[in-house]
């Protein structure tokens, strides 16, 4: 089954998602530049603190507790070091663009913590071959939201439609390394169907999804019972859908694969002819 993450820094958010079976919740730290690269997107932008980790940390049971910090700055070492003391037990790196910059995000996390990569800069692309022969890293996830941007696109599953996802998820795969793209909402609502891309997920051995924002808002819904009852409804057709894809043939994928062109490209027309 796909390892499902929710960004939250609520800790009673953070026990209804667990309770459902999200695997792992987030906090993200992520501030640097973000705000001037995604200003025109309806992205999240978080506000968490170094500070919202360990309660999180101290509620979660089952879930594991990971943290996204900035990117590689002068302050780099130390911000990791305090969310490694706090409680994070993956710690990822976002929009870096050299070896150089992994490199440096292994030697402080120093084995003290799962590493993660999130792959979101062309410049990461180019030089993935490279960077996947570094010792260290344990998983490794495809940001769409910033891909994309970088590669001047208009939606960002063209990167799923266009081969760039499969090229990137081959390499992954041949290096061992657990990897993941994107995010899902709840399984019948999303631009693209969640369902469909739940189902690219298992045609490229992908383990890990973020559940995006729309899969639960808590800014626009506050009412904990409602919340739960999205959570508990929401995993459990997530986990439907996943057994289905379990039993598909290559021909079923790459009928699938195929719709998911059709409809992304019809995406991206209909938002050039809007612009």
């Amino acid at each position: 089954m796909l390892k499902l993450m929710y960004i939250t820094n609520e800790p009673d958010v953070a026990m209804i998602a667990e309770n459902a079976g999200v695997d792992r919740i987030w906090i993200d730290l992520e501030v640097n530049g973000k705000e001037e690269r995604q200003k025109n997107l309806d992205t999240v932008k978080s506000k968490h603190k170094i500070s919202d980790i360990a309660p999180i940390k101290k509620v979660l049971k089952k879930a594991n507790l990971i943290v996204r910090v900035n990117s590689i700055y002068e302050g780099s070492e130390k911000e990791i070091d305090e969310v490694i003391e706090q409680g994070a037990e993956i710690v990822m790196l976002p929009y870096f663009k050299t070896v150089e910059e992994v490199e440096k995000f292994i030697k402080f996390v120093n084995k003290r913590a799962k590493v993660c990569l999130l792959v979101e800069t062309p410049e990461a692309v180019d030089k993935i071959d490279e960077i996947l022969n570094l010792d260290g890293i344990d998983e490794v996830h495809i940001g769409l939201n910033d891909l994309h941007l970088g590669y001047k696109m208009n939606f960002m599953f063209e990167l799923l439609a266009d081969g760039t996802v499969d090229k990137l998820c081959e390499k992954f795969k041949a290096k061992n390394i657990p990897y993941g793209f994107g995010g899902v909402s709840r399984v019948g609502t999303g631009t693209l169907p969640a369902e469909h891309i739940i189902i690219e997920h298992y045609r490229l051995g992908s383990q890990i999804v973020i559940l995006s924002r729309s899969f639960c808002n808590t800014q626009k819904i506050t009412d904990r019972k409602e919340i739960k009852k999205l959570f508990d409804t929401g995993v459990r057709d997530i986990r439907k859908t996943e057994q289905e894809a379990m039993k598909y043939t290559k021909e079923q994928f790459e009928e699938n694969r195929k719709s998911v062109i059709d409809e992304v490209n019809q995406i991206v027309d209909s938002i050039k002819n809007n612009n």
